[in-house]
């Protein structure tokens, strides 16, 4: 497999030991309507030093396996620190 990175948010982590679980958006087009759809991927990410928390946002790429799920490493911090999880949350109703 060619080298991969993408960028996704932390969406779980602590509950597995050197394992977050990250959620990779993508946006695409439908093919006959043309409308712009959102995508997203989870994918278990190997995490050596446990030093991510919820809400960074961080490049993670392919590697080897490490166990029978995971197939990504971290990489580096896009953002770190609580970034909302979804734009939803953030906005208040009246």
């Amino acid at each position: 497999m060619p080298p991969m990175s993408l960028v996704g948010m932390v969406t779980s982590v602590g509950k597995m030991s050197k394992t977050a679980t990250v959620t990779v958006t993508r946006l695409t087009q439908h093919p006959r309507t043309r409308k712009v759809i959102t995508r997203s991927k989870k994918y278990l990410t190997h995490d050596p030093q446990d030093q991510l928390s919820m809400g960074d946002k961080i490049v993670i790429r392919n590697c080897p396996p490490v166990s029978k799920q995971k197939r990504f490493v971290f990489e580096s911090f896009v953002q770190q620190g609580n970034v909302s999880a979804s734009p939803a949350a953030s906005s208040t109703t009246p």
